[in-house]
């Protein structure tokens, strides 16, 4: 019995443009960024097609992407694409609740519209770095991290894959754990082109306005079972809120959370959203899987002929 996981893409995956030749083709899709522009106040096709400057803040890359993602969402599920289990990258967790049931789409898109203004205003554009550390143990870089808290902030961001880790925080704190890494033999180190160090202690005043801003969504029980990016475990309804509030300032367990969906049975993994830089992830920590990933007419043709 074969199993499939939904996964969501997350910050970082916008494009120009995207999605544009499905939103021509299916009403579907047109209904679902109408109905997002219109509870936005902004033409957000418009922003997508044409204002690349915008579409890199946060506080608009975020409804850009879950309007996509949960555009294609509804197009798999018109041509009855069956699905067991679901997770998202950060930003993706919320397009992740939409699927499972739990958050309709009009709750999420007002939430998010506030998520990433809350973001925005803990971690303008500048304030942090992060930095993508590779091929190297999870305890050497926490170790690192730790040892170079004494400049400031720094910790471990995103568990992408037991390759590859994402540190975050203050400049002066990431560089002095990048230093403490090169000493200990790291050889690679990639510096991100991130708006800000999310999932860091830094983002601790836009989780604090999230937790009042939670209270005022009704949210639904599962349908399907979502994997936390928080705890990597199957996230109870009575746990959303917390989970939703400590997810901004800590650090995303992906990988622990695709083995977690692995050891449910998930044997096909489908990425909804721009880019397949989840897939990518997905192969590195099991080769065996089936990813395929869906951001446009190729794409959707291609698993629909499947």
């Amino acid at each position: 019995m074969t199993k499939t996981g939904l996964l969501f893409a997350g910050q970082g995956a916008q494009k120009l443009g995207m999605a544009r030749d499905l939103y021509d083709n299916f009403e579907s899709v047109k209904a679902t960024y109408d109905e997002a522009s219109e509870m936005l106040g902004y033409d957000l096709r418009q922003l997508i097609d044409a204002d690349a400057d915008k579409l890199g803040e946060t506080k608009y890359t975020q409804p850009a992407i879950l309007t996509t993602s949960v555009a294609i969402l509804r197009l798999l599920e018109a041509h009855h694409i069956a699905y067991d289990v679901v997770a998202g990258l950060s930003l993706g967790e919320y397009s992740a609740l939409v699927a499972s049931g739990s958050l309709p789409f009009a709750d999420a898109v007002r939430l998010i519209a506030k998520r990433g203004q809350y973001m925005a205003d803990a971690a303008p554009t500048g304030s942090g770095k992060m930095v993508a550390v590779m091929n190297t143990a999870a305890d050497v870089i926490e170790t690192a991290c730790q040892q170079a808290s004494a400049k400031g902030i720094v910790s471990p961001a995103n568990y992408n894959t037991p390759g590859q880790i994402v540190i975050g925080g203050e400049v002066a704190a990431v560089d002095a754990a990048v230093d403490l890494l090169t000493a200990a033999g790291v050889k690679r180190m990639i510096p991100l082109k991130v708006s800000g160090p999310f999932h860091t202690a830094l983002l601790e005043p836009a989780s604090e306005k999230l937790a009042v801003a939670l209270e005022t969504v009704a949210f639904k029980p599962f349908a399907k079972p979502l994997i936390s990016n928080t705890t990597a475990e199957v996230m109870a309804f009575e746990d959303i809120k917390a989970l939703l509030t400590r997810q901004v300032m800590e650090p995303v367990k992906f990988y622990d959370s695709v083995e977690t969906m692995l050891n449910m049975g998930v044997t096909d993994f489908i990425e909804i959203g721009p880019g397949k830089t989840l897939s990518g992830f997905v192969k590195k920590i099991d080769k065996t899987v089936s990813t395929t990933h869906v951001e446009d007419l190729a794409t959707l043709q291609a698993i629909l002929e499947k």
